[in-house]
C-alpha cells in the first residue's frame, strides 16, 4: 500500500511559493491536500480567528506613544456586540462623548485614532512605531495634534465623530484589518479631510497591509505623510485625491 509521501503530486507552479505566502501550488495527496498542508491551513485559520477576538493593549500603547492619549469606547460594549452590530462600532458610547467635551477647545490640524478593528493584535504590534514615526515629523513641522484616541471595539467611521469633537481638519485612524490566512496581523490606515459624522467611504484614502511582511513601517510612514501633506495643500481627500507620490520629495 502506497504511503502518503508516495501519493503526493507536486504542482508545476510550486516555484511561485518563493514569491508569496499565499496558498499556491501546495500539492495534493489523492483528492486532498497533503497532511502537512492541511494542518498548516487549520493552524492559520485558528490564528485568524484568534486575531478577531484579540484585545487592545491600551497600557502598552499609552506607555510607548510619544504624545498625550485618551481612552474611548464605541457603543459596542463587548466583542459579540461589535461583531453583531457593526453600526455600534462606528459610534462612541455616551461616556466617551462626554469625555471628549472636556479635552480640547481649539481647532487641531490632525486627530490620530488607534482602534482595534478586526485584529487588535495588528494594532498592538504595528501602531506604536508608525505613530511615533509620524509624530516626529508632524511635531517638527508644527502640526497641531489632538490627543491620540485609543478606541476599543471601534470601526473606521468612529474616527469621524472623534475628529469632529477635536475640531480637526484631518483625521487618521490606524485599525486592525480583517485577518487573512497568511496575514492575521495586517494594519490599515484611513485618512479623511474635513471629517464629519455620516460621510461615506469615497471621502477616505486607505494605506493597507502595514506590517513588515507587507508595507513596512518606513514605507507606510512615507505614504501617510505624503497623503497628509496633499490633503492639507489641496484640501481634498478620497477619490478626488490622486496618488502622485512617485518622484515627489517629502519634508
Amino acid at each position: 500500500m502506497a504511503t502518503e509521501k508516495q501519493l503526493i503530486q507536486t504542482d508545476i507552479w510550486d516555484f511561485l511559493q518563493s514569491y508569496t505566502s499565499a496558498r499556491i501550488a501546495r500539492g495534493r495527496a489523492g483528492h486532498s491536500l497533503p497532511t502537512k498542508e492541511l494542518l498548516q491551513f487549520q493552524a492559520d485559520h485558528a490564528q485568524a480567528r484568534d486575531a478577531v477576538h484579540s484585545s487592545l493593549d491600551i497600557q502598552n500603547i499609552q506607555d510607548r506613544i510619544l504624545h498625550e492619549t485618551i481612552v474611548l469606547q464605541s457603543k459596542a460594549t463587548s466583542r459579540a456586540q461589535y461583531l453583531q452590530r457593526p453600526d455600534w462600532g462606528r459610534q462612541l458610547s455616551e461616556a466617551s462623548k462626554q469625555a471628549l467635551k472636556n479635552v480640547v477647545d481649539i481647532p487641531q490640524d490632525i486627530a490620530i485614532v488607534i482602534a482595534d478593528g478586526l485584529s487588535a493584535n495588528a494594532v498592538n504590534t504595528h501602531a506604536i512605531p508608525v505613530v511615533n514615526g509620524l509624530l516626529n515629523v508632524l511635531i517638527q513641522h508644527h502640526w497641531r495634534i489632538a490627543p491620540i484616541a485609543l478606541v476599543e471595539q471601534g470601526r473606521v467611521a468612529v474616527a469621524d465623530e472623534i475628529a469632529s469633537a477635536f475640531k480637526a481638519e484631518i483625521v487618521l485612524i490606524l485599525i486592525g484589518e480583517r485577518p487573512g490566512l497568511s496575514s492575521p496581523d495586517s494594519m490599515g490606515a484611513y485618512l479623511t479631510y474635513q471629517p464629519s459624522v455620516g460621510i461615506t467611504d469615497e471621502r477616505r484614502n486607505c494605506v493597507s497591509n502595514i506590517r513588515p511582511e507587507g508595507l513596512n513601517y518606513p514605507a507606510a510612514i512615507e505614504k501617510i505623510l505624503y497623503l497628509l501633506t496633499e490633503m492639507k495643500t489641496q484640501q481634498i481627500s478620497g477619490v478626488n485625491l490622486k496618488d502622485e507620490m512617485q518622484g515627489k520629495l517629502l519634508y
